[in-house]
């Protein structure tokens, strides 16, 4: 195929949000997850880079399954899989790559290259995803403050009903328009097809939401949560949130939640067969500088 990269690679990351200003490089001196990665990937093929990513997380938002890919042409990939001096080439180069990037980053770096591979014909990390999974971690009275857990968990002074939220989570799965739960965007579509959303508590009675979407719109997860707290609470009933939803405008019902609980958990692909004809049709029916996967 014309135009097609010499060498795609499919990078799976990790990172603690708290000290980044999100994903997306800005300009200026601000430390975002996309410039941190990219210059350490400089760093090792000796040139510039770009990675595309498959959620472009907001400030503070964490990551456990994050998924991007990088193009490299022949002297790039030459550079980045080279051997060692005076020791053996790779056995597999692509997966060296990434431990030559967590060589740069450094120990206890609060971000993380788990694994690299070539990536499957017409693979795109952002364009072929069909689904996007977060959890949000949040601890009423029930659960307790825990120190350890401050920087990925929210806490609340209350005591939540996480049967009631479960429900009112339940109440908005499908294909809808969430503009009453999304920051707008200009020309930005905010119909999203929510797949999953519902709340447990774990071993340690920590209230955890689990959303999973074709795409996220902008703070849409946070608002979302915000929500079903407030039903949790008492201050909305179970019906509201879908209600407030159908109403298609935002509303100051309920409280966006703190980015510190949100993490990114996982993307969903098809088979190897399916990759470009979904990159294609996503391509055709989004904007392309909607921001796919913010939440």
């Amino acid at each position: 195929m014309a135009g097609q990269p010499a060498h795609r690679i499919r990078l799976d990351i990790a990172y603690d949000g708290s000290s980044f200003k999100g994903w997306a490089r800005q300009p200026g001196d601000l430390r975002t997850v996309q410039g941190t990665l990219e210059d350490a990937l400089a760093r090792v093929i000796r040139s510039g880079v770009r990675l595309v990513v498959a959620g472009r997380t907001d400030a503070g938002v964490h990551a456990s399954g994050q998924v991007a890919h990088l193009d490299l042409d022949e002297e790039q990939w030459e550079r980045a899989t080279q051997a060692r001096r005076g020791g053996p080439a790779p056995a597999d180069p692509a997966t060296e790559l990434a431990r030559r990037v967590q060589g740069v980053l450094r120990p206890y770096s609060d971000v993380a290259v788990l694994r690299t591979a070539t990536a499957p014909a017409g693979f795109d990390a952002r364009f072929s995803a069909t689904w996007r999974r977060y959890a949000y971690r949040l601890a009423d009275e029930v659960a307790g403050y825990d120190p350890l857990r401050r920087r990925d968990t929210t806490s609340v002074r209350a005591t939540l009903d996480a049967e009631a939220m479960d429900e009112a989570a339940r109440s908005l799965i499908g294909l809808h328009d969430f503009a009453a739960y999304c920051k707008p965007r200009p020309e930005a579509t905010t119909i999203r097809t929510l797949l999953e959303f519902g709340w447990r508590r774990d071993d340690r009675g920590v209230l955890v939401a689990n959303v999973k979407a074709d795409a996220f719109c902008h703070s849409m997860v946070r608002a979302l949560v915000g929500a079903c707290v407030a039903v949790g609470g008492g201050r909305l009933e179970i019906a509201d949130v879908a209600r407030l939803r159908d109403e298609l405008d935002r509303t100051s019902a309920f409280a966006v939640l703190d980015a510190r609980g949100l993490t990114l958990t996982e993307v969903g692909y098809p088979a190897d067969e399916q990759l470009a004809a979904r990159a294609e049709q996503t391509r055709s029916r989004r904007d392309p500088n909607e921001v796919t996967g913010s939440a």
